[in-house]
């Protein structure tokens, strides 16, 4: 299985967020990456080639213009005001503030764009994140040439990035770009199966009101976990995404027996629906030893599900979200994929 990585995520280092009443070293830190690709190289399970540069407009087909020129010039305009450090909100509009206009200070809006205060931004957050995308735009080409599947080692990682936001350690949503790349370029349907422990609230919001792709989430419920606001059993699409959004939120101390039933009832829905290309975001923080979720999953468990998805015989992007227990990151990630290589017996 090819993989596609960038070198310049190590460009995005957060130097603190805030946690439990404390500050603390960022859990999405380099190292992340960095053990999963020690693990694909340990295991020879394909390639490993860098990016190529599809351009802006890839990621202009799902964010909104103005978020991304943002995004671009945050960090200059951060030090231009003769702020220090890394890039913090420190207000948000309130829910009873009366919207008007929004304001043109740098403070007003990073707080605008922030959804939560434990992402920081440093002077090379949006190289990491510009190539973080096109590393899950050049690993669609290959599926899209042929390849059953290939593998996005994208960080900064992404599903929890809507239009015009970022949070939760998100900036640009690889998975979304990705989907609606295959869509642009000829495919009916998408599906996008999110497992990461923490929902993705940002595809969600994304093609909630659409048909062409079907978003799946399995999470940790949201009245105890990060997003929390969203990812209820109820919210299903609106409009003419009415039906294609199904979420699948699991309380504390999940075990994996539990988790694969809701895995198998997301699997029917996506063999109902019958999409042209399966995009998984891939999270490892169902781990058992994740710092910050709390469902149960063990290191066989990812070799085990690698497998039912491989069952769907579907062409396959895997795109990396997260998974915070750093130093087990990379066995747990190659596990699913290697269990996905066994079913699918090593085809391309």
């Amino acid at each position: 299985m090819l993989t596609v990585y960038s070198d310049r995520h190590t460009l995005h280092h957060a130097h603190a967020e805030p946690f439990g009443g404390t500050v603390v070293e960022p859990f999405e830190c380099p190292q992340r990456a960095e053990y999963v690709l020690a693990r694909l190289r340990e295991v020879g399970l394909g390639p490993v080639n860098t990016p190529a540069d599809h351009g802006l407009e890839p990621i202009l087909r799902v964010h909104d213009a103005g978020y991304v020129q943002f995004l671009q010039t945050v960090w200059a305009d951060w030090t231009a005001a003769g702020f220090s450090g890394q890039v913090t909100p420190s207000v948000w509009p309130g829910r009873t503030m009366p919207f008007r206009r929004p304001s043109s200070h740098i403070e007003a809006r990073v707080g605008y764009h922030a959804l939560c205060g434990e992402t920081g931004i440093v002077e090379g957050t949006w190289e990491a994140a510009y190539w973080s995308a096109q590393a899950a735009l050049t690993a669609l080409d290959a599926v899209l040439a042929g390849d059953r599947a290939a593998f996005a080692l994208c960080r900064p990682p992404g599903h929890h990035a809507p239009k015009d936001q970022y949070g939760g350690y998100c900036f640009l949503n690889n998975a979304a770009i990705a989907a609606q790349a295959a869509l642009d370029r000829g495919a009916q349907r998408v599906a996008v199966l999110d497992v990461d422990f923490h929902h993705g609230n940002g595809t969600q919001e994304i093609f909630y009101d659409r048909s062409d792709v079907l978003f799946l989430s399995l999470h940790g419920t949201p009245d105890q976990a990060y997003p929390y606001f969203m990812g209820w059993e109820d919210e299903t699409g609106s409009g003419d995404g009415a039906g294609f959004t199904a979420n699948y939120p699991l309380p504390a101390g999940t075990p994996y027996s539990v988790w694969k039933q809701a895995l198998e009832q997301a699997l029917d829905r996506i063999r109902d629906y019958a999409p042209d290309l399966l995009v998984i975001s891939l999270g490892l923080d169902t781990y058992e030893q994740d710092p910050i979720s709390f469902f149960k999953l063990t290191a066989a468990d990812y070799l085990d599900y690698g497998g039912l998805l491989a069952g769907l015989t579907l062409p396959t992007l895997f795109v990396m979200e997260g998974g915070y227990a750093v130093e087990d990151l990379g066995i747990n990630t190659v596990n699913v994929l290697q269990g996905f290589e066994t079913v699918a017996g090593g085809r391309p």
